[in-house]
């Protein structure tokens, strides 16, 4: 079988209504297989609003506002009804892709196995850690039990991290689990696009050393330990600045807790990239990535990255070369890993120019091309 043989059927939880790291890649390997000349629908909860326009055709598929405090912009797909089924029989796909382990993405996956066709899962997200940042982490092990059930069901599976695969395999989700990377859009996210004017109008002096946040305010990207390790470094007397880019429902209790900060609010394209370029050092707690394409994106921009040392981030930053790798939680530690870049400016410029240069290697083009790859491997083994 051929790459335009192929016929995908792609279930995503959130395709295009509300931007994250997790849909913009979707997007491009969509851009990329229709270039290959594969075809490809997209099913998935719509809005009368989305944040951008999806690329290829967009099937709605039934949904709820997402049950969970805080999570009130996403929605969650409760099934395929009877139009989905019709429309699927007629597209006639030979590959199911799924990207969400939702009950739309249960559903699609039965609706394979009924069919006969191969369904590859891809994992964009530990879900199962996110009930710790909402009072419920006694929840996590059912979580990951039903994910264990899931994922097994399925043919394969892609991750985006070699870490990220060690820990799936820990947790016995699948056997058949390769890589499918992140790319970085370097036209966006370069040192170049650093603007000193930009910063001053943020309220950032140019002796200053910015640290920044990027991505959605919510609690699971690890705003708790954020604060409190700005909060350590301020007591170890440390100057600094924080810039906060991004914007969701925890912004109140983040500027609440990060007195004096400079919020820019949610940022795209150029307007991105000029932001991220312009602060010194990215800080990023979080422990719920699979892969981190907020990191990859800070590294292109030319800044070394403070990390949890948990799957995404620890296949991206290498300790000491690139940036620090820290115990995830740990503000303290954290703190002591940021302080050397806010005195020591020969550190800052040399961590940066390597993250630079490491980013250098992370090409959609050659990351899309493992997914087609997989698919036509699964493909080949099911005839």
């Amino acid at each position: 079988m051929a790459v335009t043989d192929l016929r995908i059927a792609l279930f995503s939880g959130n395709y295009n209504y509300t931007r994250d790291g997790a849909n913009q890649a979707l997007n491009r390997l969509v851009g990329y297989l229709l270039a290959q000349g594969a075809a490809v629908r997209v099913y998935a909860p719509t809005v009368p609003e989305p944040d951008f326009e999806p690329i290829g055709d967009l099937v709605g598929l039934p949904n709820i506002r997402m049950p969970v405090k805080g999570r009130g912009e996403y929605r969650m797909a409760t099934g395929i009804d009877a139009a989905v089924k019709r429309d699927l029989a007629e597209f006639a796909p030979n590959m199911m892709h799924i990207s969400s382990p939702d009950p739309g993405g249960r559903a699609a996956l039965n609706w394979a196995r009924q069919q006969g066709i191969p369904a590859l899962a891809s994992v964009h997200t530990r879900f199962e850690t996110y009930p710790r940042y909402y009072g419920l982490g006694f929840l996590e092990p059912l979580i990951e039990g039903y994910l264990r059930r899931f994922y097994n069901r399925c043919d394969a599976l892609v991750a985006p991290s070699e870490s990220q695969i060690a820990e799936l395999k820990a947790q016995r989700m699948h056997h058949d689990i390769t890589i499918w990377s992140r790319g970085v859009d370097r036209a966006i996210f370069d040192p170049s696009r650093r603007d000193m004017e930009w910063r001053r109008a943020q309220g950032i002096a140019d002796g200053e050393v910015a640290i920044a946040f990027l991505g959605r305010l919510v609690m699971e990207k690890g705003l708790d330990t954020f604060a409190a390790a700005i909060a350590e470094l301020r007591r170890l007397e440390v100057a600094h600045k924080v810039l906060v880019i991004g914007d969701g429902p925890a912004r109140d209790w983040f500027e609440e807790s990060l007195q004096g900060a400079s919020f820019v609010g949610f940022q795209t394209g150029r307007d991105l990239g000029r932001a991220l370029a312009s602060a010194d050092v990215f800080f990023n707690p979080s422990v719920t990535e699979t892969f981190g394409n907020v990191t990859l994106e800070a590294m292109a921009s030319g800044l070394p990255v403070v990390a949890a040392g948990a799957t995404g981030a620890a296949s991206l930053v290498v300790d000491g070369e690139t940036g620090a790798l820290v115990p995830p939680g740990d503000a303290a530690a954290f703190a002591r890993a940021l302080a050397p870049y806010c005195t020591d400016p020969a550190l800052l410029r040399a961590h940066g120019e390597a993250g630079e240069r490491r980013a250098r290697a992370y090409s959609w083009d050659a990351i899309n091309q493992a997914v087609v790859d997989t698919y036509l491997r699964l493909r080949a083994r099911r005839d």
